[in-house]
């Protein structure tokens, strides 16, 4: 049975819209476009004018902004696919959320997936993802960028860029800084790692967050693991899974 019976088209680019509802027609002949809309201000204006569609096909970029835009000043009832030229590292974040999009330019088979994805959602009364989990990951986010810790008779601020590794001992986390002192931090290992920007900082494993500037040297280990080497530290270095490992070179190298 399908689910989708109205999509609400945001493209401020002719051929791609026309493309659009072209491939729709294939895909779902009966599925009505109820608008084509070009802006983030013409989207805003429809959405409280008209009643919900079944879906919203977006391209993130519309003529007079970023549509994200349009999730602050209106209400969005429906679920999205959102298209872009961007490439797939810049919109990984989408996948990881489970939310769709696609890359331009947009193939038949692909938004049939999208759309099937989605009627497959709505069938097995799954949730489909909120819109605010979405922009939690596409829209910037403030990363922790100091501590400010008990010292002595009072209080000392660790600023995140001096900071080499975490890590945790005993159910106890510590930052080591590049001079090597070592400082009991209040916070676990999951905590933190939701609190650092993960462009400078990664989890290794169980026991380590390291910070990318700290790495000196990264060896294979033996069954497809990693062993890290870190800067001015004596210990045998810091092991990266062999699931890990993959990641963490893509991380490395990006």
């Amino acid at each position: 049975m399908n689910v989708i019976k109205k999509v609400l088209i945001l493209e401020d680019e002719k051929l791609n819209s026309e493309r659009i509802k072209r491939l729709i027609s294939k895909i779902r002949p009966n599925v009505e476009i109820v608008a084509i809309l070009t802006s983030v201000k013409k989207t805003i204006r429809w959405l409280s004018e008209n009643k919900s569609p079944d879906l919203i096909i977006m391209d993130v970029q519309l003529a007079d902004g970023l549509s994200f835009e349009i999730f602050n000043l209106a209400e969005v009832r429906c679920p999205v696919i959102f298209t872009t030229a961007y490439d797939e590292y810049a919109v990984k974040a989408f996948k990881y959320n489970s939310v769709d999009y696609l890359l331009k330019p947009i193939e038949k088979d692909e938004l049939e997936a999208a759309i099937l994805k989605f009627e497959h959602t709505v069938q097995q009364h799954q949730q489909y993802p909120l819109i605010e989990e979405l922009l939690a990951y596409i829209q910037p986010k403030e990363y922790r960028s100091r501590f400010l810790l008990p010292y002595r008779d009072g209080y000392r601020k660790i600023n995140v860029e001096d900071i080499a590794f975490f890590y945790s001992q005993q159910n106890i986390s510590f930052a080591n800084l590049y001079n090597g002192e070592r400082i009991i931090v209040p916070q676990t290992l999951e905590i933190l790692e939701q609190e650092l920007n993960p462009k400078f900082f990664f989890r290794a494993n169980r026991q380590y967050i390291i910070h990318v500037n700290s790495i000196e040297k990264v060896a294979n280990f033996f069954n497809g693991k990693l062993k890290v080497k870190i800067k001015n530290d004596t210990d045998t270095g810091v092991i990266v899974s062999r699931t890990k490992a993959p990641v963490f070179k893509m991380w490395l190298d990006y």
